[in-house]
């Protein structure tokens, strides 16, 4: 039994320590929720989908990159996995076992996330413009940044208006995409608790059954 309650410590220890790190909003902060921010589910992952004019002051690069976009999608996971144009066996066990690192996948919306990507996929709630900037934070400690303090671009996305740049942390069983959005929802001032949100589901169903309105 000590030895299944050290796992269980290290498990949430190793968890939350792995980067990137959740930026925890002013809880002093209770003003009214008016930004949208969206959930949406790829099946076996989640990405995060927030208004560019909430993003674009952090990370600049993207503004430039995709000028005229009115939301971000991101999402997050290994290197290999998800720039792989073929999910195998073998690619699936190098990610939990030898990730060579992590990326980012930025998707350009040209309008309302819901319409872009479908309502069956899709779940929403609302913070308030201090959760916004903390959340906007922890989307740009993401991304690895060069010498020069710019983003390391990588191939072109995997579907839309899209790229995929270098990331921070690194990917495995611990650390997964959708913990990566978990965090990001954590950052966002919900009280999720990212250690064992290591699945789609699991993401989307917290967002569901708490979903906040715009009341504050």
């Amino acid at each position: 039994m000590k030895a299944v309650g050290l796992l269980f410590v290290l498990f949430v220890l190793y968890g939350c320590t792995a980067k990137p790190h959740v930026v925890e909003p002013d809880t002093e902060a209770d003003g009214e929720r008016t930004v949208r921010l969206y959930v949406v589910s790829h099946g076996w992952h989640v990405g995060v989908a927030i208004a560019a004019d909430q993003l674009n002051p952090v990370v600049p690069a993207l503004k430039e990159r995709f000028d005229g976009a009115e939301y971000y999608e991101l999402g997050w996971g290994d290197k290999g996995f998800y720039q792989a144009p073929e999910i195998t066996t073998g690619v699936t066990l190098r990610a939990i076992v030898w990730s060579r690192g992590a990326v980012v996948h930025v998707v350009a919306v040209p309008g309302s996330p819901a319409e872009y990507f479908g309502s069956n996929d899709l779940v929403h709630t609302r913070i308030n413009a201090e959760e916004a900037e903390s959340l906007a934070r922890y989307l740009a400690s993401s991304f690895t940044r060069d010498a020069k303090g710019d983003l390391v671009g990588l191939k072109r996305g995997i579907y839309g208006e899209s790229q995929f740049y270098e990331g921070e942390g690194r990917y495995h069983l611990l650390n997964t995409s959708n913990k990566w959005a978990a965090k990001a929802l954590k950052s966002a001032g919900m009280a999720i608790s990212p250690t064992f949100k290591l699945t789609a589901d699991s993401v989307m169903e917290f967002v569901e059954e708490n979903r906040r309105d715009c009341t504050r």
